[in-house]
């Protein structure tokens, strides 16, 4: 394979076990919990330091989701390859969140743990929170996602964080970079050269990251507490059952099928999951996932074009939320639902849930929108649930992480480029040189000199 390079086998050194990252991020959890359950009042008060390291983290991913897909298509010799793996990338997508739908829809048909709340839809009174969310998710259209994946301006999506819109411009910058040729040259150089002082910055960031997932921990225990657990604790751990599961059978089976450990994978990943687990999102985590499948040998521009559009298409514990919770809505308001309503359910919310792709809120609204589209189903009744939702967000977010990394570990294999002896390797923890990617024929910065004579040529042809 074109990117393989040597990689040797000895066992990595062993860093002494309080200097490690996952060390102390999982001390701050464990420290902001305590501050949040015995100070609730100082818990929600350390708000800002966990909103702040995430602000921080979000601030990279436009850029390096930006200048990763720019590279990887700008450094490919032919295009077509970079089309066919989208194609893949969404196929999977899409066979991905059929099975994690259908696994939250029989574990909820299982254990029925809607019936006997005998809720009726009239009386249930909305907060102003839950009822902006309602009305979003009653006025969104499955198609929208579409329309609003073109950008109004270039720089806008960086603004607002949008990743679609982001995804959108990469692609179109990377393709016209990739048509010129040995003109674009410096252009490729200098998007190499940011994408490096980019995952430098996030070096930086990352020794934050105790604080970070201290603060979010605290302030979530001390607003939310512990209540919700005591009357809805079943449905939590229902969900939580359910999503290890799928990780474990689903997302396992295709990691043996690729002959490949999901345990190791999982090991492999330690820091960005106990970042998700203290700051409840999987977008702080993006940037690692990135940086660490290209060590592991998945191409970059495989890692640039899956990884992010996955983030927004690619979401199996917000699938699994989906179907389990509005299923347990239905039962709760003694709403009867056919098996033919419930299949045609897994249809609408492969739509939906695209059309709240990166939006605030969006697995509410995507759940509201299928309770509107279906008609059976009171859309009041979210807030049946609307109180524990934070005691899921960090489930839903640590599946949507792995099944992000598998897809795209997947997705490699598709295209013949995975090198699975070196992907079991760094997944042991073995020292494993970096991977050196061979320069492009075309495209490639050292093809010839740039030459005022191009320059001029180049301007000729664009009159």
């Amino acid at each position: 394979m074109e990117h393989i390079n040597k990689a040797g086998a000895a066992p990595a050194p062993k860093t002494r076990w309080y200097r490690q990252l996952y060390f102390w991020v999982l001390t701050a959890i464990l420290i902001g919990v305590l501050l949040g359950w015995l100070a609730p009042t100082a818990g929600i008060a350390m708000e800002p330091i966990g909103t702040t390291f995430v602000n921080a983290m979000r601030m990279l991913i436009g850029p390096i989701v930006f200048l990763t897909i720019v590279g990887g298509i700008a450094s490919v010799a032919d295009l077509k390859k970079v089309g066919m793996t989208g194609l893949k990338a969404l196929t999977y997508f899409q066979v991905g969140t059929i099975c994690a739908l259908v696994f939250g829809l029989v574990a909820i048909n299982i254990f029925r743990l809607g019936e006997g709340v005998n809720a009726t839809a009239s009386t249930i009174k909305t907060t102003d929170a839950a009822a902006k969310l309602i009305d979003a998710g009653a006025h969104q259209e499955w198609w929208q996602f579409l329309s609003n994946i073109i950008p109004t301006s270039l720089v806008q999506p960086f603004i607002a964080g949008d990743i679609l819109q982001i995804i959108f411009i990469a692609v179109v910058f990377g393709i016209a970079l990739n048509a010129m040729g040995k003109l674009g040259a410096p252009v490729l150089d200098g998007v190499q050269r940011l994408t490096g002082v980019m995952f430098k910055i996030l070096g930086f960031i990352m020794k934050a990251a105790p604080l970070g997932a201290f603060g979010a921990m605290a302030f979530a225990v001390g607003k939310y507490g512990v209540s919700s657990l005591t009357s809805m604790g079943g449905l939590i751990a229902l969900f939580y059952i359910t999503s290890i599961l799928f990780v474990v059978v689903v997302l396992g089976s295709v990691m043996a099928f690729l002959k490949l450990n999901i345990f190791r994978m999982i090991r492999h990943f330690k820091e960005e999951y106990l970042i998700i687990l203290g700051t409840s999102t999987a977008e702080p985590a993006l940037p690692g996932l990135m940086r660490k499948l290209e060590h592991a040998g998945v191409k970059k521009e495989t890692v640039g074009l899956v990884v992010p559009t996955g983030y927004s298409f690619n979401l199996d514990g917000a699938a699994i939320y989906l179907s389990l919770a509005a299923v347990y809505i239905a039962q709760a308001t003694n709403t009867h639902l056919s098996i033919g309503q419930q299949l045609g359910l897994i249809a609408i919310m492969l739509l939906t849930s695209k059309g709240a792709a990166g939006v605030a809120g969006g697995g509410f609204i995507a759940l509201t929108a299928t309770l509107a589209t279906i008609g059976t189903i009171p859309a009041a009744g979210i807030m049946l649930i609307f109180g524990i939702d934070k005691f899921m967000s960090e489930c839903r977010a640590l599946v949507n992480f792995t099944g992000n990394a598998v897809a795209t570990l997947f997705i490699a294999w598709w295209d013949r480029t995975l090198d699975a002896d070196r992907v079991r390797r760094v997944f042991a923890g073995d020292v494993v040189e970096p991977v050196e990617v061979p320069e492009a024929p075309a495209p490639a910065a050292a093809v010839e000199p740039f030459q005022p004579a191009d320059r001029h040529r180049a301007y000729s042809e664009s009159i």
